[in-house]
């Protein structure tokens, strides 16, 4: 299984605490958090990835050059600005198959990805996104899905008391912008809400497995302290 993860975020709301590191290099338990986005990929079974990056990207591609453990690494650099739907569009370009794990690089979900994938394939879906069963919540738009898992609808980020949310894992196909004409740059995450919705079939794969986002200074510290000693695993 080939992957591409997102790693050009410049961690804005994290400046004071990385200083000046793309996001997913922040550091957790001395390690970047790329790292165990990494890690978590390898012992699923991902054996290839793309990194879309851009923003200081050399900071990425000198700490972990072409090799994690089993998984060979290449790199897609976003010279210029392409949201991060340009950027996911320029790096499946590089990838050889049909289908494509998508990842965030600022988010790891435990997600069982043979399932996530089997799941895709048993429903001939174009893009399947993991979700994330979440309670009282109000800095995550909800999806909604039909009683099997289809679609619906995205809904802005407002207080929910329980609801689904993107987990930032997906399986694509590899031709899903074929049928749109996408302007540059562009945002995957407008895209899911607004033109792609309604003409993608496009499934949730709901998991109750580890989330954590480290776009808040709130929730980068309590992964430093949750993976740093290692109570993320499993």
């Amino acid at each position: 299984m080939e992957a591409i993860i997102l790693a050009g975020g410049l961690g804005t709301r994290l400046r004071e605490v990385i200083w000046d590191l793309p996001k997913p290099m922040a550091p957790v338990g001395g390690k970047p958090f790329l790292h165990y986005i990494l890690e978590r990929l390898e012992m699923q079974g991902v054996r290839r990835v793309i990194l879309a990056v851009g923003y200081k990207h050399a900071t990425i591609s000198s700490y972990f050059g072409h090799r994690f453990g089993a998984i060979d690494i290449a790199y897609s650099v976003e010279e210029e600005p392409l949201g991060t739907g340009g950027a996911l569009k320029k790096a499946m370009t590089q990838i050889s198959s049909d289908q494509v794990l998508l990842v965030n690089g600022d988010t790891l979900f435990h997600v069982d990805i043979p399932h996530l994938v089997q799941v895709h394939n048993n429903r001939a879906a174009d893009l399947t996104l993991s979700l994330k069963p979440m309670k009282r919540f109000d800095r995550y738009g909800a999806v909604i899905v039909s009683s099997d898992c289809k679609v619906l609808s995205f809904q802005e980020k407002r207080m929910c008391e329980s609801g689904l949310i993107n987990g930032g894992v997906y399986v694509a196909r590899t031709d899903l912008w074929d049928p749109f004409e996408l302007p540059v740059p562009f945002s995957f995450e407008q895209f899911l809400g607004d033109s792609g919705a309604q003409k993608l079939n496009m499934y949730g794969f709901l998991s109750e497995g580890y989330f954590i986002d480290i776009g808040m200074p709130e929730d980068y510290e309590r992964a430093k302290s949750e993976l740093g000693t290692g109570s993320g695993n499993g």
